[in-house]
């Protein structure tokens, strides 16, 4: 499915952690991540049907969210900038991991069920006050 491939990593991104909360709650409960705030995250499937996108996510406190409320992400980013995240939604499910840098990032994604893999790349959107 198009979309679930398309929400990956954020990478886009260590085992998958279950998520509690909201990203305003994990704000709170722990100390922030050099890596947060709100990225633009380019999917690209390279074997099978799963199609290319640009998706949204966002860290905090160095926990991976996605931006689409259909499906359930789960994952860390590091201090090292290494991320893994695992997305779940409508039956389906794909992990992806990789590396952030300061503003930007890439890394590898494939579906649990193997039909379709690929590679992601990240930039660090700006923030407006």
């Amino acid at each position: 499915m198009k979309v679930l491939s398309c929400l990956l990593l954020a990478p886009t991104v260590a085992a998958a952690l279950l998520l509690a909360g909201t990203p305003t709650n994990a704000a709170h409960r722990g100390g922030g991540s050099s890596y947060d705030g709100t990225w633009s995250v380019a999917i690209y499937t390279q074997r099978g049907d799963c199609g290319s996108v640009r998706v949204a996510a966002r860290i905090v406190g160095g926990r991976v969210y996605s931006e689409d409320q259909n499906y359930q992400s789960s994952g860390a980013v590091g201090a090292d900038g290494v991320i893994r995240v695992t997305v779940a939604g409508a039956g389906r499910s794909a992990s992806g991991s990789g590396r952030l840098t300061n503003n930007s990032g890439a890394g590898r994604w494939s579906s649990s069920a193997g039909e379709c893999s690929g590679s992601w790349s990240a930039s660090r959107r700006a923030a407006y006050y």
